[in-house]
């Protein structure tokens, strides 16, 4: 797809209490043209607002990247990730 704005490859996350550690998200590819509408869809506890909040930037993710045209930036520090979601 030309024109990728948001992609996420290999998203994982998990939540850890204590000892206990509950996966979320389980290697999530996305990738979200210019123009493009999507739809995320799922049970409630599915990952859905995880998702959303990796992709937005307000969470990062256990493992894999997300890229805002084309730049990295679930690995930003947080002065730049302000910048970038601003």
């Amino acid at each position: 797809m030309s024109n990728i704005v948001l992609s996420g490859v290999g998203i994982q996350h998990s939540y850890r209490d204590g000892k206990l550690v509950t996966p979320v998200l389980a290697a999530v590819d996305i990738h979200i043209g210019a123009g493009q509408r999507i739809g995320i869809i799922g049970a409630s506890g599915s990952g859905k607002s995880t998702l959303l909040h990796i992709l937005g930037g307000l969470d990062t993710p256990s493992q894999g990247e997300v890229m805002l045209q084309g730049q990295r930036i679930d690995n930003l520090p947080r002065e730049q990730m302000r910048a970038v979601r601003g």
